[in-house]
């Protein structure tokens, strides 16, 4: 007997036209929540939820990344069984000139100035 198919698992996006700068500045000011950002800004491809480094459970960070997510700044979405995450730097940078490339350059002052 064949096994029944399943949908096509689906994330919910924001359009970032209903996304207010307050909804945004809330999701980054969590300094957990700003790793994610730079981790993502770093980062050669997308990255699946369980490669990223954080001081928190991974259940606290799915926490994190749906706030992330409900704010506009991340796009989730499924390739095989992994959720990846990417930023939406092109919407974002649309939306609010200059406001995630902002927070991207302090996060890496910030590392520069932890490592010397």
């Amino acid at each position: 007997m064949a096994r029944p198919r399943t949908a096509a698992r689906t994330v919910e996006h924001p359009n970032l036209s209903e996304v207010s700068l307050q909804q945004v500045l809330d999701a980054l000011v969590d300094p957990v929540r700003r790793t994610v950002v730079f981790q993502l800004a770093r980062a050669d491809a997308d990255m699946s939820c369980g490669s990223f480094e954080a001081p928190v459970s991974l259940s606290t960070l799915t926490h994190h990344f749906n706030v992330l997510r409900e704010a506009g700044v991340i796009r989730q979405y499924y390739k095989g069984t992994a959720k990846l995450n990417t930023l939406r730097t092109e919407e974002m940078e649309e939306r609010f000139p200059g406001l995630l490339s902002a927070v991207v350059d302090a996060a890496t002052a910030e590392e520069t100035a932890s490592t010397t």
